[in-house]
């Protein structure tokens, strides 16, 4: 029987768990003790601020890619709205709300294998904008981009690029065919080589098992990467995952608990699919999540700005800003 206490220590001390530690945290019958120990480890590691981030759907629809969870591709029919780069006023209209609701970062978010280069030029010159007018940390997350590329962001006032590896590498080519886990890494190493800081998660609930979400765990350890969404799957109708069962809370709850002893450090970041876990989301933040993306997502709704601020500051956090 594993020792959660003694891993608990491990991880305080500065030690790391193994592939086969997280496997016996993940199957302990204990699982209270489990989201309370992962919660002293967020605490204890990062404290009681509370990371916030908006994003908007900067480019939406007609991808080219094949990604069985997504409603953005033009492989499946799903009837997403769908149009081309939104205009300067708006994107910089929604930066300012964010700031004034006190979220930290903003990202521009775009459908695509990569951002056509016109575009990255134009969301170059929208974030120039925002950097000089309003209060806030800009990021993004523009497909698998070159570092000349990411480069020219960075330049622009973008610190932190998002690249999502989703799961896996074993289970990602079930999902995806036409690229890679490999070509995100690539994505994510030239992110990091540009000066920037990097997101990257993963969705669960998209068939794949409890050692599949510790590879991923293990795999974003591997890359340093210090902002990781967790997505739980909203299934959409018109793509091959419409009929995935939801996961129990228990799956949930576990699956941040074990990336916390693996991520003592990290933010933990709520993203898609929050509202199918809210009647646990409390539960999860005391269990190590301190970070999530606020507003309006992708392509389904999302939370309410204020409503968050308020949920996370009556269990004890601030906001950072």
């Amino acid at each position: 029987m594993i020792d959660i206490e003694e891993l608990k220590q491990k991880v305080l001390e500065g030690g790391q768990i193994s592939r086969e530690e997280a496997l016996a945290l993940a199957g302990n019958e204990d699982k209270e003790k489990l989201y309370q120990a992962a919660g002293e480890i967020r605490e204890r590691c990062v404290g009681w601020g509370f990371d916030m981030c908006s994003i908007v759907n900067a480019r939406s629809g007609r991808c080219s890619e094949n990604c069985k969870w997504c409603a953005q591709s033009a492989v499946f029919k799903t009837g997403v709205c769908e149009y081309d780069l939104i205009g300067e006023e708006e994107c910089v209209e929604l930066a300012r709300q964010s700031a004034a609701y006190g979220v930290s970062k903003f990202s521009f978010v775009t459908s695509g294998r990569a951002l056509p280069d016109r575009y990255v030029d134009s969301l170059c010159a929208y974030a120039r904008r925002i950097c000089a007018e309003v209060p806030i940390r800009l990021c993004a997350s523009m497909g698998l981009l070159k570092r000349e590329q990411l480069e020219r962001l960075k330049a622009a006032g973008v610190v932190r690029y998002h690249c999502n590896l989703e799961t896996s590498r074993r289970f990602f080519g079930t999902l995806c065919t036409t690229h890679t886990t490999d070509e995100k890494i690539a994505t994510i190493r030239a992110a990091q080589e540009a000066g920037m800081e990097v997101c990257s998660g993963g969705i669960i609930g998209m068939g794949e098992t409890m050692e599949d979400r510790v590879e991923l765990a293990l795999l974003l350890r591997e890359l340093n990467v210090a902002s990781i969404p967790l997505n739980v799957l909203n299934p959409i109708p018109g793509t091959p995952l419409e009929n995935m069962p939801p996961l129990s809370d228990e799956e949930v709850l576990t699956t941040v608990a074990v990336f916390r002893f693996i991520h003592p450090r990290a933010y933990l970041r709520f993203a898609g699919g929050r509202a199918l876990i809210a009647h646990i989301e409390e539960r999860a933040i005391r269990a190590g999540v301190n970070a999530a993306i606020v507003g309006d997502l992708l392509t389904t709704v999302g939370s309410k700005v204020q409503e968050d601020c308020e949920k996370v500051k009556r269990l004890g956090y601030s906001i950072l800003p």
